[in-house]
């Protein structure tokens, strides 16, 4: 979800195979630079080994070019990253958000399908079990021009309605907040059966 000169990610930490749940501190958001996050919603294995080949050409292009991408350039290699395996793809399904510090901190969003078709709504993106429950959720407490403080709440409030009522999420969230020089990481508590 955007803000002003802000920017807010959050997910669950639940890793479980349909009903039944394997772990409970699951990792799904992934720095990419100081000025970019990925969340990963899918398979568990894909969304490990997609983070690390994201990573890995995110230094790669840093190392050739010098300097550090910024996130409608990041999401632009996530589409072409996940259009080059359509026809073996990675069973994931990305949310980018980030900062574009060349560009007085304009805050940015883009969600994929598993075949790297972008949607960018420049409010919000869902993505996972719970995209059903978090559209009416994020619709309702999204506002235009929040500040990082009530992006948060926004944010936190979406993702714990939204577990509510989703069987297949839960067991604690991670809500990061993307401010310019700073993130931070918030731990919620969520419904836990």
């Amino acid at each position: 979800m955007l803000g002003k000169n802000c920017a807010a990610i959050a997910a669950d930490t639940r890793f479980g195979t349909q009903y039944q749940t394997i772990s409970t501190n699951s990792q799904k958001v992934f720095k990419i630079q100081d000025n970019i996050l990925m969340g990963l919603s899918g398979l568990s294995s894909d969304m490990q080994a997609f983070s690390l080949i994201m990573k890995k050409k995110v230094e790669l292009y840093r190392i050739r070019e010098e300097i550090d991408l910024t996130p409608k350039l990041f999401s632009s290699l996530v589409s072409t990253t996940l259009y080059e395996k359509r026809f073996g793809p990675y069973f994931v399904s990305p949310v980018v958000v980030g900062l574009d510090v060349t560009n007085n901190n304009e805050p940015f969003v883009c969600g994929f399908d598993s075949i790297g078709c972008p949607s960018s709504s420049g409010k919000f993106e869902i993505s996972g079990t719970g995209t059903d429950q978090l559209l009416g959720t994020c619709e309702a407490f999204y506002k235009e021009n929040m500040n990082d403080e009530e992006l948060f709440q926004a944010v936190g409030q979406s993702l714990v309605n939204s577990t509510e009522r989703d069987i297949l999420s839960g067991w604690g969230g991670l809500v990061y907040v993307l401010t310019p020089g700073n993130i931070s990481i918030s731990k919620l508590k969520l419904r836990q059966d």
